[in-house]
C-alpha cells in the first residue's frame, strides 16, 4: 500500500508541475531556451576536445598504471610532501576546466589515491591554470593575477591535507586494505607507460589551448600552431601503440587517413576530424582485442557514469544562471546586487554563485569584469575567481557519484568557505 501511495504522489506532483508550468511567461521561455543553448555549446566546445580524450586517459590510468605506483606517489600512506607536491604540479600541467579534470580524479582515486592529495588534484586541474592567471593579471590588475596565483597554489594544498584529516579513519582503512593487497607487475617499463600517457595529455593540453589575450609571445605563438602539435601528439600516440601494444601499422592508417581528409576538407572546424580519429581507434581497440580492448572498456565505464550527469547539471545551470550575457531564472541584477561591495555576505555570496556557474577555461576573467564594472568588490571578485573554475554544478553531481553524499559535503563546504575568507582578506588589504 505504501509503495501505490508514494507511486500516486509522484504522478500528482508530475501531473500539478506540467499543469502549473508557466510556459509562455517570458523569464521562464528564455531559460528554457539559455539551458538547451548552454547545453548545446558545452557539446560542441568541451565534449569531443575536452572529455573524450578525459576519459581515454582516466580509461588508461585504470587498466595500464599499476595500483602499487598509484599508492607509492599519491596513496593515503604516501610521503605527504611528495604526494601534494605531484597532485598539485599535475593540475597546473593539465590546466582542464572543472569538468575534464573529473575522468581523471576518478581514475587516480579508484586506483588508490588517498582522499587528500585526490582532493588537491581536484581542485589544481581547473584552479592553476598558467594562461588564466596571466589573463587575470593583464585584464584585472597584477595584484588580482598574484592574489589568484598564490590562492590557488595554497588551497590545493591546505584542501587535500582537511579532505585527508576530516576521513583520517576513512584512509586508515583504505591503508591497511592496501597494505593487505598483493603487490602487481607493472607489465611494462614505467617509461614506457609515461611515454603514451604524456601523448595522450600532450593531445589534450593543445587541443584545448585558448586564444591569448596578447597576440605575441610564446603563448599566442603554440596557439598559432595548437593543431598541428595536436596532430604531432597523436602520432606519437599511434608510435606507442605500434611498438608497445602490438598494433598494427595499417590499422593505424585506417585512423589516420580520414582523420586527415577532414582535416583538409573543413579546416575551420577540427573537430570533426578529431571526432572521428577518437571513434575510428576505438572501433580499432575493440577489433584488436586483448589489453586494448579493456582500455576502450573502461574508458566507457567512465564515460557513461560521468557524461549523464554533466549534461545534465550543465541544463540546469543554464535554466538557473544563463550564460554569460543572457538571464535564466536568477535575474543577473540578483547576482549583482549581492556580491556588490566588500562584506562577508558578499564575499560568501560571490564564493557560492562561483561554485554552481558553470566556467569555461579562461571564461571568468571577462564576466569578472563586467561584474566589476557593474560594482563587484574587489574581495568577491577574488572569491569567486577560487570558487568558480574549480567547482561547477555539473561538477557536484559528478563528485558526489565517486565520493558519496559526505565526503562531497566536506570538499564543496571547503572550497566556498576558503574562497571567502581569502574574498574577506583580500579585500580589506585592498581598501
Amino acid at each position: 500500500m505504501k509503495k501505490e501511495l508514494r507511486i500516486a504522489a509522484v504522478l500528482a506532483a508530475v501531473f500539478f508541475g506540467l499543469y502549473f508550468l508557466p510556459v509562455g511567461a517570458a523569464r521562464f521561455d528564455n531559460a528554457v531556451l539559455e539551458s538547451l543553448a548552454l547545453a548545446r555549446w558545452y557539446a560542441r566546445e568541451h565534449v569531443l576536445l575536452c572529455l573524450v580524450p578525459a576519459f581515454f586517459i582516466a580509461g588508461a590510468i585504470s587498466v595500464f598504471v599499476s595500483q602499487g605506483a598509484v599508492m607509492k606517489y599519491l596513496g593515503a600512506g604516501a610521503n605527504k610532501v611528495l604526494a601534494y607536491g605531484v597532485a598539485s604540479v599535475s593540475g597546473s600541467v593539465l590546466a582542464v576546466c572543472s569538468c575534464t579534470v573529473l575522468p581523471l580524479f576518478g581514475g587516480i582515486y579508484r586506483m588508490g589515491a588517498g582522499i587528500g592529495p585526490a582532493s588537491a588534484f581536484l581542485y589544481a586541474g581547473p584552479a592553476i591554470n598558467v594562461l588564466a592567471m596571466i589573463l587575470t593579471a593583464r585584464v584585472l590588475g597584477f595584484q588580482m593575477g598574484v592574489a589568484r596565483a598564490v590562492g590557488a597554489v595554497v588551497f590545493s594544498i591546505v584542501i587535500g591535507l582537511a579532505m585527508h584529516l576530516v576521513f583520517r579513519k576513512d584512509e586508515s582503512r583504505r591503508v591497511a586494505a592496501q597494505a593487505a593487497m598483493p603487490a602487481e607487475d607493472d607489465g611494462r617499463p614505467l617509461w614506457q607507460t609515461t611515454g603514451y600517457l604524456a601523448s595522450m595529455v600532450a593531445i589534450l593540453v593543445f587541443a584545448n589551448w585558448a586564444r591569448p589575450a596578447d597576440p605575441a609571445g610564446l603563448w599566442h605563438a603554440v596557439y598559432e600552431y595548437k593543431w598541428p602539435l595536436t596532430a604531432l601528439s597523436a602520432g606519437a600516440l599511434g608510435g606507442a601503440l605500434t611498438a608497445w601494444f602490438g598494433l598494427r601499422w595499417w590499422k593505424l592508417a585506417v585512423v589516420a587517413a580520414p582523420a586527415v581528409v577532414l582535416a583538409v576538407a573543413f579546416p575551420e572546424t577540427p573537430a570533426v576530424a578529431f571526432a572521428a580519429a577518437a571513434a575510428l581507434l576505438a572501433v580499432v581497440m575493440a577489433s584488436h582485442g586483448g589489453e586494448l580492448a579493456e582500455w576502450l572498456s573502461a574508458t566507457w565505464g567512465f564515460a557513461k557514469q560521468i557524461l549523464p550527469l554533466l549534461l545534465i547539471g550543465v541544463l540546469v545551470a543554464g535554466a538557473l544562471l544563463g550564460r554569460p550575457g543572457e538571464e535564466g531564472l536568477i535575474p543577473s541584477s540578483w547576482v549583482a546586487g549581492l556580491v556588490g561591495g566588500n562584506s562577508v555576505r558578499a564575499n560568501f555570496m560571490a564564493s557560492l554563485v562561483g561554485a554552481f556557474m558553470y566556467f569555461a577555461t579562461l571564461t571568468e576573467v571577462p564576466i569578472l569584469q563586467g561584474l566589476m564594472g557593474s560594482g563587484m568588490g574587489d574581495g568577491p571578485a577574488l572569491a569567486l575567481l577560487l570558487s568558480g573554475p574549480a567547482l561547477s554544478l555539473p561538477s557536484m553531481l559528478v563528485i558526489h557519484s565517486i565520493l558519496g553524499t559526505k565526503k562531497t559535503a566536506v570538499y564543496i563546504a571547503l572550497v566556498v568557505a576558503m574562497s571567502t575568507v581569502s574574498g574577506i582578506i583580500y579585500g580589506a588589504l585592498a581598501a
